[in-house]
């Protein structure tokens, strides 16, 4: 686990929520947008990145100008025309500094790649994808409301490395309507033939933001609700995967992530690090550490803030809705329930170093506790998640909540929430 640090590069997140269609799992702030809203969209992000200094000093936070990380996630963020992409890297590279070898992801669905969004990647340094699969099953994938194939899943796959795009990941979620056990170990087959160096497996999440959340809690059978897996056997492909990849040489290095050596996606993992990143665009969430300064009340806070998921009140200039500042000891909590994630775990000097032992020792009970449930695993160094506490990963997290109640900050419920469901 590493700690943030006031020299750390910083890292971009950009959210695009723009969609052809509409899944019907999906609780992100994303949408059927209509393509004349995509400029008025860039546009705000460009005066965002533009004032984005100015809005640092205003809160008081560190805003490092080296970027070592970009990611537009969405939303299916090709679909934006290049010209719109290209101004969005112009006004990066303009009011920050990218390294040269700086990780630049952009997300996709399947089949939404046009060759003209392809070689706005290219020209704009894009190095690598993330695909939005969810399946190799043609009828799990229309059920789920995706508008793909299995076969132009493995054209865009040939697509893309043609293109000089090797760093690779394909998304898969167990527990789709009409999903089976065979069916799932067909998209793993499928998935492991494809040879992509990294892979995201996660397990269906009842929501009600999502359609088909709402209809499974109201007990109906809109959007094949009733052919959605129990959550025994829904677990059990999520067991299943670990084994497979891992047989495959794609190591399990966080809840969801699975890579070969040297692939770890350095975005995501300085969320679990705690790293500095700064969001933009609809309900983009920001981590930033204020200055160390005496005559600063909330030096050695860490600020979160999330924008609007609105776009109407987005497009309207409104500034982030949601504003916390984060107390040492919070940052403590975060430091567990976010270091807990990854399987190497949370280390224990490391941690002791930042926030002190007689902070730590309160968590240490809580260890010892959900260890003797075998929930949690330590040697005296590190702790980590057994693989049943990764099944309850929630559950675990939330025993961390609350470590020192002496210390009350003042993060808002909703983004503690948005954290454990990462």
């Amino acid at each position: 686990m590493m700690a943030a640090h006031s020299t750390d590069a910083l890292g971009i997140y950009i959210s695009l929520p723009f969609c052809r269609s509409k899944c019907t799992y999906c609780n992100f702030a994303s949408g059927v947008y209509p393509a004349s809203e995509h400029a008025r969209y860039v546009d705000r992000v460009v005066e965002d990145i533009s004032t984005a200094t100015e809005w640092a000093a205003r809160m008081k936070v560190e805003l490092p100008r080296n970027v070592d990380t970009i990611y537009l996630g969405g939303g299916t963020p090709s679909l934006l025309a290049p010209a719109l992409l290209e101004r969005l890297f112009t006004a990066i590279r303009t009011n920050f500094h990218v390294d040269p070898d700086a990780e630049i992801t952009v997300e996709s669905a399947p089949g939404q790649i046009a060759d003209e969004a392809l070689g706005a990647f290219q020209t704009v340094g894009v190095n690598r994808v993330s695909l939005g699969v969810q399946s190799f099953i043609d009828r799990e994938a229309q059920v789920s409301g995706r508008l793909h194939s299995r076969a132009v899943v493995e054209e865009d796959l040939r697509r893309l490395r043609s293109a000089g795009i090797a760093n690779l990941n394909v998304d898969l979620i167990a527990g789709l309507a009409g999903q089976t056990l065979a069916l799932w170990e067909e998209s793993l087959t499928v998935l492991l033939d494809a040879g992509v160096p990294h892979a995201s497996i996660y397990m269906l999440e009842v929501d009600e933001d999502s359609r088909l959340g709402r209809e499974m809690l109201a007990g109906g059978a809109r959007y094949y609700a009733e052919l959605v897996p129990m959550d025994d056997t829904i677990a059990t492909m999520y067991t299943r995967a670990i084994e497979r990849l891992q047989q495959a040489e794609l190591q399990q290095y966080e809840i969801s992530n699975f890579c070969r050596p040297g692939f770890r996606s350095r975005h995501n993992l300085r969320y679990w690090q705690r790293r500095p990143y700064l969001g933009l665009g609809l309900d983009a969430s920001s981590m930033l550490r204020t200055y160390q300064a005496a005559e600063i009340p909330e030096s050695g806070y860490v600020l979160r803030s999330t924008t609007t998921s609105d776009l109407g009140e987005f497009l309207g200039g409104r500034e982030p809705v949601e504003t916390a500042w984060l107390s040492p000891a919070q940052q403590h909590e975060e430091a567990w329930f976010l270091g807990l994630r990854l399987n190497e775990g949370v280390n224990l000097a490391a941690l002791k170093n930042e926030f002190g032992p007689e902070k730590v020792a309160s968590a240490i009970q809580v260890v010892e506790r959900l260890a003797v449930d075998g929930l949690l695993a330590s040697d005296g160094k590190t702790v980590r998640l057994t693989a049943h506490g990764q099944m309850l990963s929630n559950d675990v997290f939330q025993e961390f909540l609350g470590l020192d109640a002496s210390e009350i900050g003042a993060c808002k419920p909703e983004i503690r929430e948005g954290l454990l469901s990462r």
